[in-house]
């Protein structure tokens, strides 16, 4: 079990036309609380709503596409699985499904911060 909520619905538009309330997330099950559908031309769409972090829609999130990807690939009956995350940003993810039960995932990114942490010992 992840830190996440996966809810599938029925329809790719479902997923695409909705409008949580981010009030009412924060109490639910879940750090992120993942909407899915089987999608028209990828394998499944996706949204991401974080709003317990403070983050009310992921454009693109990778951790999320962990078990989304992986409900998809056992409904699928594949290891390879074609994800678009329909936020307003958007993006593609290749996910592939690993012998050692963890997921490949690999698509274009944007870079939005570089950082340097030192430590002092």
């Amino acid at each position: 079990m992840g830190l996440d909520l996966v809810c599938v619905f029925e329809t790719e538009e479902q997923v695409r036309n909705m409008t949580p309330d981010q009030e009412l997330l924060k109490q639910i099950e879940g750090r992120i609380q993942n909407a899915t559908a089987r999608g028209t031309q990828t394998d499944c769409i996706s949204r991401s709503f974080c709003p317990k972090l403070s983050i009310p829609e992921d454009p693109v999130c990778g951790s999320a596409h962990c078990q989304i990807a992986d409900y998809w690939s056992h409904e699928l009956g594949r290891k390879r699985i074609k994800a678009y995350q329909a936020s307003k940003r958007g993006g593609y993810l290749d996910c592939v499904m690993l012998d050692n039960g963890r997921v490949a995932i690999s698509g274009e990114a944007a870079l939005v911060a570089v950082s340097e942490i030192l430590a002092v010992l």
